[in-house]
């Protein structure tokens, strides 16, 4: 027979078993691919991380994925993935396009990454979603569903190796009454034309519509009179579209009339990219059904970084700073904000001198990424709006030495200029104008908004 255990000892080895048993029952499990990480990347990444799309690998299963980990992580916990660049402590935070990753879903990446990126049971993976065959809009991806009309630019072939382009062809609009737009699109032409173009700008050719022509805004230089930015903001458009920009989506009971005998004049930038490519613009429309159009027309205004044109000089091996300022001579919503450099642009900060003297910061991009020209929609109630008589300004840094990883040649002196090796400063921003009692009704309901959401909470 067997020595039996004196009971004391018993009971304590007893109780250290069961600590034991239940402590490893309550351990927390590293993520794992399957479970945790795959819903992200399908919510998050894979409209363009999936075979022959514009990514540059592709992240639908873990084969796929677990050869980037270290690198998805760091993308991740630095935020320059997805590409949603604007400063989170400051402006305004709620958006209708958000595409970021909560600070939780980063977590679940780095600690994922951190535990050898495990890729777990496989029957844990989400449903597969379809993947994009073809050169879709963003717009559908997005569930707005499809375009209710489609204009297409003539394509210009591209060499291989050349100087950059613009190419400025017209298109007709086959329309045959007016029709309001609530939300445009454009892309290039095709996936390999999205190496070549640039940027593309729809200007509307008018036919008899003057309400259509920007009055709202004065941007002046040091010489105090109108400058070229104002003649260029009265012209109508459509969109800007740039590397990585996906649509633009007009506030609720705004949009753009489009009128039958209209033309669209495009403004297409074209660089070379090693390879010959044909390479043009589509733009996407979608209508107002028919009864319940807008009552207020939206404006696409460049509003400036720079005092002049002239004044952007940017030494070698240095950094730089401009401003430019706008007055808006309407009460004015700013509904959208796009900042636009070049290759050596390194931040923005857009912000409203109201009347009074007093400031707020509209946006700030602190971490530009020439890569992803990216539109950040505001939320229809947090869209910002300001009195007339305010000033935006638009503040703007460029990175002209060897730690910018884009910058073709740091010993090079850089000004103004349209081409990609030259630099400018743009904030691309939609506005709506309204009368002061509009104004009045608009800040009213928001507070009323505001008070009755702190209630329930």
């Amino acid at each position: 027979m067997g020595r039996r255990m004196p009971w004391g000892l018993a009971g304590v080895v007893g109780v250290l078993m069961s600590a034991t048993t239940v402590s490893a029952q309550s351990a927390p499990t590293s993520p794992t691919f399957s479970k945790d990480i795959a819903p992200i990347f399908q919510s998050k990444c894979q409209s363009c991380h999936q075979p022959e799309s514009i990514a540059p690998m592709s992240l639908i299963s873990y084969k796929e994925a677990r050869p980037w980990a270290r690198s998805i992580k760091n993308r991740v916990a630095r935020r320059q993935m997805p590409p949603w660049h604007i400063d989170q402590s400051v402006g305004v935070q709620k958006f209708k396009n958000d595409m970021s990753l909560s600070q939780a879903q980063i977590d679940t990446i780095v600690s994922w990454v951190d535990a050898g990126a495990p890729e777990g049971n496989p029957k844990d993976l989400p449903l597969a979603k379809p993947l994009v065959t073809n050169n879709e809009w963003q717009g559908v991806m997005d569930g707005f569903g499809q375009p209710d009309m489609i204009i297409r630019s003539p394509e210009y072939k591209m060499p291989a190796v050349g100087q950059d382009v613009w190419y400025r062809p017209m298109s007709d609009i086959p329309l045959t009454e007016p029709r309001w737009v609530k939300m445009v699109e454009i892309r290039p032409t095709n996936l390999k034309s999205r190496k070549t173009l640039h940027h593309s700008i729809a200007y509307l050719v008018l036919n008899g519509d003057a309400d259509a022509v920007n009055t709202g805004t004065a941007t002046y230089g040091i010489s105090q009179t109108a400058s070229r930015a104002d003649l260029l903001n009265r012209r109508p458009q459509l969109m800007e579209w740039a590397i990585g920009k996906g649509y633009d989506k007009f506030a609720e009971g705004t949009g753009k009339l489009v009128v039958p005998g209209e033309k669209i004049s495009w403004d297409q930038h074209i660089h070379a990219s090693g390879e010959e490519i044909p390479t043009g613009s589509e733009i996407a429309l979608w209508f107002f059904p028919k009864g319940q159009e807008p009552k207020k027309r939206s404006y696409l205004i460049g509003f400036t970084g720079l005092r002049e044109r002239e004044f952007l000089d940017i030494p070698p091996n240095s950094i730089a700073y401009t401003e430019g300022f706008t007055v808006l001579k309407e009460n004015t919503m700013i509904t959208n904000f796009q900042p636009h450099f070049h290759l050596r642009g390194k931040a923005m900060k857009v912000e409203a001198i109201k009347p009074d003297g007093g400031r707020e910061v509209v946006s700030y991009v602190g971490n530009f990424n020439f890569n992803w020209m990216t539109n950040y929609i505001y939320d229809d109630d947090a869209a910002p709006i300001y009195p007339k008589g305010t000033v935006i300004q638009v503040s703007a840094w460029y990175d002209n030495t060897a730690a910018n990883k884009d910058n073709p040649d740091p010993e090079q002196w850089v000004g103004y200029g349209d081409r990609t090796v030259d630099e400018m400063a743009h904030a691309w921003m939609n506005v709506v104008y309204y009368t002061d009692e509009e104004m009045k009704q608009i800040l009213e309901a928001r507070k009323t908004k505001a008070a009755r959401t702190s209630e329930r909470q």
